[in-house]
């Protein structure tokens, strides 16, 4: 049921400060230059511990700085590991899930988000016979299979995808991953249509044969995408401009049953494709969620029908008039937990009507609200240690708090942000592509802890490196 904007307002007029804030994360406050950080007190704590695992140690190899105590573990890198068929490592990773695999093996679903002419991709995702869509698309995921004594094991789930950058886990053991592409047969060398969401079973390499793209979730520059376990609803992120992007719900048809293979069943107008609208407690309608620079601000969220989903003739997000749908500027990441979606808008610049460094969203489904938990103001010197900016993979931490990968300009790392309002750093990237003069150090991707809580799995996406992370974990402070 639609929560109009009249219930909203009179939700907010009853609570007298807007809806009140539940959940584990709480109203995050950001790194140092964060929009309205200094309108928050400075949170306590019950032990009075400092937030964080300490100051990153410099890493005399050069790839990843981790504070004391802490350890990284190297498990693939482009061009220099192998998958079982003897192929390199494919490049570019990206959005990446854990599974529980038999005798304390971990599996991981790699997204590998490569683009264009195959031909000039220097290491494509190998096109593993029975499991590709397009030949002429390098994209796709790898799965890899970590074990308790070092041993790493590799294998493609899915080939001949294209941009796979984000996407989910689902609630039945598999992973659904997104093309970050509009791309139609024709363009870029491809031979079929892109720009959709296919699943990736880990478990059962079988059940990846025959690719088939689930679309119903339409056809867009997909990011992320997250499934809402109680209601069978699926939250769907797009990644793009001019104009920006949409946040997505998809409702499927009544009696439909999620499981492992049951979304590859689905007719191609199967349930319900909808864009997020949103409104203040005034009622007022918000054109854009840029339009938000204070932490805790909520909005209500009513859904409008996608005409056409697979963008025939016009690009899905196009398909709105202005006034119809709210818009973001570079949504990426999403993950659900505390019963919602967390949901990240990496930046937003000149095309938005606000400039921020990065937001983090919750939307709670219950209350049919988003709102603004972690703000990052205007990075001053991003070549600078010490200040944060463009989140993108995000997860939530089981001690507490969430997880973001930088994506943003200058230095790049792994940040903690716990519920009361503070941030840490876990890790810096060391490995300069560039020059001492003028350094270059790529994003970090696919932030992920395994099924146990004990690893946390993070990739360097260029050169493409998949790290994993152990140490000390701690639960983090909370607030009063």
């Amino acid at each position: 049921m639609s929560l109009t904007r009249r219930e909203f307002t009179r939700q907010s007029a009853l609570t007298g400060a807007g809806v009140a804030l539940t959940g584990a994360v709480g109203a995050l406050a950001s790194a140092p230059g964060a929009l309205a950080a200094e309108e928050r007190p400075r949170a306590e704590t019950h032990d009075g511990r400092e937030p964080g695992y300490g100051p990153l140690v410099p890493d005399p190899d050069g790839l990843l700085a981790l504070p004391a105590g802490f350890r990284y573990r190297v498990l693939t890198r482009t061009g220099v590991t192998e998958l079982e068929s003897g192929d390199l490592s494919p490049g570019k990773h990206d959005g990446t899930a854990t599974f529980e695999g038999p005798r304390g093996v971990t599996l991981l679903v790699v997204n590998h988000e490569l683009k264009g002419d195959r031909s000039k991709i220097a290491h494509p995702v190998p096109l593993a016979e029975g499991l590709v869509y397009d030949p002429a698309a390098p994209g796709g995921c790898t799965v890899v299979e970590s074990h308790r004594s070092g041993e790493v094991a590799q294998w493609v789930g899915v080939a001949g995808t294209a941009q796979n950058c984000a996407g989910g886990s689902t609630p039945w053991g598999t992973w659904l991953t997104c093309e970050e592409t509009e791309d139609r047969a024709g363009q870029n060398g491809m031979t079929k249509d892109h720009g959709y969401v296919f699943e990736v079973d880990p478990c059962d390499r079988r059940a990846n044969r025959d690719p088939k793209p689930v679309k119903a979730l339409g056809r867009f520059a997909h990011e992320a995408v997250v499934v809402d376990p109680k209601r069978g609803h699926l939250y769907l992120t797009e990644d793009a401009d001019t104009p920006n992007g949409l946040l997505y719900r998809w409702v499927p048809p009544h009696g439909f049953k999620h499981g492992r293979g049951q979304l590859r069943t689905l007719a191609d107008d199967a349930g319900v494709l909808q864009a997020a609208r949103c409104y203040d407690s005034g009622g007022r309608f918000v054109d854009d969620l840029a339009r938000a620079v204070k932490i805790g601000t909520v909005y209500g969220v009513d859904w409008a029908e996608v005409p056409d989903r697979d963008a025939r003739n016009v690009s899905v997000r196009k398909q709105f008039k202005d006034n119809e749908v709210t818009r973001g500027r570079k949504l990426e990441g999403m993950w659900w937990g505390d019963g919602g979606a967390y949901v990240v808008s990496s930046y937003a610049r000149e095309e938005s009507p606000e400039q921020h460094d990065g937001q983090v969203w919750f939307y709670d489904p219950r209350r049919r609200t988003l709102t603004l938990k972690v703000l990052f103001g205007m990075n001053p010197d991003p070549s600078k240690d010490g200040a944060y900016d463009g989140p993108d993979n995000i997860t939530v931490s089981p001690y507490g708090g969430l997880i973001l990968a930088e994506d943003g300009e200058g230095v790049q790392h792994l940040i903690g942000a716990t519920d009361s309002g503070r941030t840490y750093p876990i890790a810096r990237n060391e490995l300069n592509l560039g020059t001492e003069d003028d350094p270059d150090f790529s994003e970090f991707a696919g932030v992920v802890f395994s099924p146990d809580g004990r690893t946390l799995y993070a990739s360097i996406q260029s050169p493409g490196i998949l790290f994993a992370i152990t140490g000390p974990w701690k639960r983090q402070p909370n607030r009063r």
